[in-house]
């Protein structure tokens, strides 16, 4: 196995740990602030969904007030906020807001199953505040945002203690068994925010190849310089010296002297050859006069 080959396979094998160690740690970086990046969206839209409601709740509640006769759903939190979020979707179709709860006024706001293990878990344990994940869905990936939905202000029983206290238009629009029996202080659902992956994941994986293809491409570069260096500087001369010292051998010392100019290890293998070629030169010589 010659010099040259030796040197390169070491070079491809540190080359190759490099790419794999640096694909790995930027792929979990990359990834990593994309799932940070959708998970700061979630959040601005989840704010967006509770500015919303304390809008309604403070300013449009009081101008529409509960009647026996009439009920305008406008006036309630949950279906402002879930009305502007239901507008946003015609334009960002994958992005979602629901107030998921287990025995909703509205059955538009019924929790599916995997909105149903997320309320279970906010109404088991109260000290939580935030669940996040990731779940499939049929247009790729989503990233989900969850904050739980208590009954903190005693004026929302009102409505949802018992069918025969509610307002009759309410029960009318609704119906007397859903959206009933809520207690204070209870968890009732969960606030749910998707937002989709797709996009902040390919744009991962575009940075992701467009770097990797650039470093390849360094290191290729980097490969072709040092073996060209290599080739110049050391193997060329070497195996000049190794040409010569096979003439030398058999006794051709017809052969020119190598450059002794230079400070580094093969102009001064150069020298010690020159030297070694001129005294062994000298000895045959003084051989043939006697």
């Amino acid at each position: 196995m010659g010099l040259r080959l030796k040197f390169n396979l070491v070079l491809l094998l540190v080359f190759a740990v490099g790419l794999g160690v640096t694909g790995y740690i930027s792929h979990d970086l990359l990834h990593r602030n994309a799932r940070d990046e959708v998970l700061r969206n979630a959040g601005v839209m989840m704010e967006a969904a509770l500015s919303m409601r304390s809008y309604t709740t403070q300013q449009i509640r009081p101008l529409i007030p509960y009647s026996e006769d009439v009920f305008h759903p406008q006036s309630v939190p949950a279906y402002s906020a879930t009305e502007i979020m239901t507008a946003l979707r015609k334009k960002y179709a994958d992005y979602s807001y629901k107030e998921a709860a287990l025995n909703p006024t509205n059955p538009r706001n019924k929790a599916v199953e995997w909105e149903s293990d997320i309320v279970n878990t906010f109404r088991n344990d109260t000290t939580r505040t935030e669940i996040s994940g990731i779940r499939e869905t049929p247009t790729g990936q989503s990233l989900y945002l969850a904050r739980p939905f208590q009954i903190r202000d005693k004026a929302c029983l009102s409505c949802h203690t018992t069918a025969a206290e509610a307002p009759p238009a309410m029960v009318k629009i609704y119906g007397p068994n859903n959206g009933f029996g809520w207690k204070h202080m209870e968890v009732i659902g969960a606030q749910v925010v998707s937002v989709p992956m797709s996009l902040p994941i390919q744009n991962a994986n575009r940075a992701f190849y467009t770097f990797m293809i650039s470093l390849s491409a360094v290191f290729l570069a980097l490969f072709v310089i040092l073996n060209v260096m290599m080739s110049l500087l050391i193997v060329k001369p070497i195996t000049r010296m190794s040409d010569a010292a096979d003439k030398i051998s058999t006794g051709n010392m017809d052969i020119a002297e190598f450059n002794e100019n230079g400070k580094d290890e093969v102009a001064t293998l150069g020298k010690s050859f020159n030297r070694m070629r001129r005294s062994l030169a000298k000895a045959i010589e003084l051989i043939n006069k006697g």
